[in-house]
């Protein structure tokens, strides 16, 4: 999980391709023998590509879309969405800039061996704004008519309504956009020790891996949101009440900001870190085609996707 909080700060985002092109060359050296152990070089080299190169299809991932830069392309929306009394035109404007970030980032990083129509991905966005926008409406709405309900926990709940309306279309957003997936299945690998070439040879499409892994990473989204947009809305309203802030209302949006900043540092790695992107798992939990053509242990391969 250590690779996870590297890139956040910026480190692996401003690599030049030759600094790449070298961090490739000195993996493909390790799994080749030539360098015996590891070595914090090669160990640095190995967070670089983790968090630039999509496994796929060998290439870099465009900058923002990095799940790396994930904190940082999220917190001005994560903020706005955040914002204390936000009118409808609010709500539905950073609504969809929030579905609009998370179609390119979740195209950005699927699997990749069972290709996205971009008329699937039209309409894998317009349902998912179309979810979120609601969600966000109808609790908006709903709240403040709430009865027996006494007026600091309609606050509370107001707040949350952002959580309620990202929660739910990022699950969905996940699942509609890698619908392919599970209609087609994904590519699986036998499991083999060291990045062997064996390890890269494709056994076929599996219909149950890519069940899971649109699964879990579709969980992450949510593990991922939860505390970014529940922690920072409940602070800022205890922080409200206090009479230092009340004296200083033109620090409520860099407390917003900082508030959110913090705890996304912690949050994406511990949301990324629950699933391993290259996941392995018994052959005979998937189609009865793969058990006679696992590797290591009886096991398979693939690409989750992040």
């Amino acid at each position: 999980m250590q690779w996870l909080t590297f890139p956040i700060f910026g480190r692996t985002l401003l690599v030049s391709g030759n600094g790449l092109d070298d961090a490739k060359k000195l993996l493909t050296a390790y799994k080749q023998g030539e360098i015996p152990s590891m070595t914090p070089e090669l160990w640095r080299a190995k967070k670089l590509i983790d968090s630039t190169i999509h496994p796929d299809t060998g290439q870099a991932v465009f900058m923002p879309f990095r799940m790396s830069c994930f904190v940082l392309s999220n917190l001005v929306v994560t903020a706005g969405m955040l914002t204390p009394g936000l009118k409808t035109r609010g709500t539905l404007l950073w609504q969809i800039t929030n579905q609009s970030l998370n179609v390119a980032i979740n195209s950005s990083n699927a699997n990749k061996s069972t290709p996205l129509a971009t008329s699937s991905l039209i309409k894998s966005y317009l349902l998912a704004v179309s979810a979120s926008c609601s969600v966000a409406l109808g609790l908006n709405a709903v709240v403040p008519r709430l009865k027996r309900v006494s007026p600091g926990t309609k606050l509370i709940l107001s707040r949350l309504v952002p959580f309620a309306a990202v929660a739910s279309a990022g699950a969905l957003n996940v699942f509609l956009m890698r619908a392919e997936e599970i209609k087609n299945g994904i590519d699986v690998y036998p499991a083999a020790a060291g990045g062997s070439e064996d390890s890269q040879r494709s056994l076929g499409k599996s219909k149950r891996a890519a069940t899971l892994a649109v699964s879990e990473t579709a969980l992450s989204r949510v593990l991922n949101s939860t505390p970014i947009m529940v922690l920072p809305p409940l602070v800022l309203v205890r922080l409200q009440r206090t009479a230092w802030l009340q004296q200083r209302p033109q620090l409520t949006l860099p407390l917003n900001l900082g508030l959110i900043l913090v705890t996304s540092v912690f949050a994406l790695p511990l949301a990324l870190g629950a699933f391993p992107q290259r996941q392995a798992v018994s052959a005979r939990s998937l189609e009865e085609h793969f058990w006679s053509n696992a590797g290591r242990d009886g096991q398979v391969e693939f690409n989750r996707g992040i």
